[in-house]
């Protein structure tokens, strides 16, 4: 009698635990579905080819299944030619997520309409004054900023444009070297115009056939070893090997920031590349 009450009561223990092991992974996956959405819906997919320019990119959420974070990026080809918009909102979890979704919003909207990169940034200066003023009652104070680099790349020339507010430099590749575009002038990260009192500056620098532009959040830059030194970004970036595409690019990025934390990314990250593929080589 006891052996066959025990047998029972063992068995509907493990029933239990299959129940509850059935649970949390269908709550799991009822998770990663919403988080997949969301990241559909704020990080809207970026074409590969726009023009002569070839695209890529990539984007690690620290938090545990979820696919978006603070860190945030968007392309636009408009009729001023391809736009782009990286940038790292202050804090983390759902509060950055939601002041990342109202700048990508508006950017959405302004890249097609502001005839210059400084508009562009005055108007999410705007927008995000706007919902830091309905959701805390404040305009903006010290806690509530981002950080962001704006890029615009004309259908036709050897230029690009690009506005630094705050952010990490980017790096440019040209003829296989890299060298990281430190803006002259300081802009102020975005929703801090008004407090500090500046505004935004534009640079201008050559872009031709072969060259690539890779954007980054300080997720990069501060991934640290286990004995806690930093990323080397621009001395890994002289080792890469000449010609390699966007794509190929970010992976290679990718494996070293792994092999870098040893398997533990603790910060988001969003790059952003783009090559100058050039004009189609004559029939």
């Amino acid at each position: 009698m006891f052996t066959a009450g025990a047998i029972a009561a063992v068995g509907l223990a493990a029933a239990y635990a299959s129940h509850l092991r059935t649970q949390r992974e269908r709550t799991l996956s009822e998770v990663e579905a919403v988080a997949n959405t969301t990241q559909e819906v704020l990080l809207r997919p970026v074409a590969r080819h726009v023009a002569h320019l070839e695209i890529a990119t990539l984007y690690l959420a620290a938090a545990p299944h979820a696919k978006v974070g603070g860190d945030f990026y968007a392309a636009a080809d408009t009729p001023f030619g391809l736009r782009l918009l990286l940038g790292d909102v202050r804090g983390k979890g759902l509060p950055a997520v939601g002041v990342a979704a109202a700048l990508l919003g508006s950017f959405h909207e302004v890249a097609y309409e502001a005839h210059g990169l400084a508009e562009v940034a005055e108007r999410l200066d705007t927008s995000m004054g706007r919902y830091c003023r309905s959701r805390t009652g404040s305009r903006a104070d010290a806690e509530e900023f981002a950080t962001a680099i704006l890029v615009e790349i004309p259908r036709e020339g050897t230029h690009l444009s690009f506005l630094n507010c705050g952010h990490p430099p980017a790096l440019l590749f040209h003829e296989d070297a890299p060298r990281s575009l430190d803006p002259p002038a300081a802009s102020p990260p975005i929703n801090l115009a008004e407090i500090l009192g500046t505004t935004y500056t534009v640079e201008r620098v050559p872009f031709g056939p072969g060259d690539t532009l890779l954007l980054y959040t300080d997720g990069v830059t501060e991934t640290r070893a286990p004995s806690g030194a930093f990323f080397p970004l621009e001395r890994w970036a002289g080792g890469v090997p000449a010609g390699f595409m966007p794509q190929e690019l970010l992976r290679r990025l990718h494996r070293a920031l792994l092999a870098q934390s040893r398997g533990k990314l603790d910060d988001d990250i969003a790059c952003l590349a783009v090559r100058y593929e050039g004009p189609a080589p004559p029939a």
